[in-house]
């Protein structure tokens, strides 16, 4: 590496601990929502906030979309273990460095990812409680783990789309 891409990488990742407080801030609005509503809803009430959106308390065994809820128990180790992997690796790319967007949403998820490993571990299952729904359709319960892990992913689509600067010169346009 070239002495002012080797300065350049090096101010990239030099604060990348700050994005794991993005992720810490995650799992702590993650886990007081879910808190509030454990402590406020039996399992299955529902209080209407708009036309199509309601709380709910509802736990889910599965990952997303109830994915392998009904299995008879392996699934909280399996999924719980894929978690814990993914934010092995999340932490590594964010060592890494990056854009600020690219690391806002690996933060993101992280914090999502691990929130919801939380409640593998404590309880067996994820607490989810926000419900979205039009008249007879209804999208699965979800929470802010959820939410947090959506936007990162979308945050990461949107920075792959970004054009990347390289220190290596552009080649010449041909003249005629």
């Amino acid at each position: 590496m070239h002495g002012a891409a080797m300065a350049q990488a090096t101010e990239s990742n030099a604060g990348w601990w700050k994005w794991l407080v993005v992720a810490a801030v995650v799992i702590v609005a993650d886990q007081v929502t879910k808190a509030l509503v454990v402590a406020s809803l039996s399992r299955g009430e529902a209080i209407p906030i708009t036309g199509f959106m309601s709380l709910v308390l509802a736990y889910n065994a599965g990952a997303a979309f109830s994915f392998l809820a009904g299995a008879p128990g392996w699934q909280r180790w399996f999924f719980a273990t894929i978690a814990v992997l993914a934010s092995a690796f999340l932490v590594y790319l964010l060592k890494r460095g990056g854009g600020r967007i690219m690391c806002a949403g690996l933060a993101l998820i992280l914090g999502g990812a691990l929130g919801n490993l939380w409640d593998r571990i404590a309880i067996g299952k994820v607490v989810d409680f926000l419900l979205l729904h039009y008249g007879g359709w209804s999208w699965p319960a979800f929470n802010v783990a959820d939410s947090a892990i959506t936007v990162g992913a979308a945050l990461l689509i949107i920075d792959s789309f970004r054009q990347r600067r390289t220190d290596a010169p552009l080649p010449a346009a041909k003249e005629q």
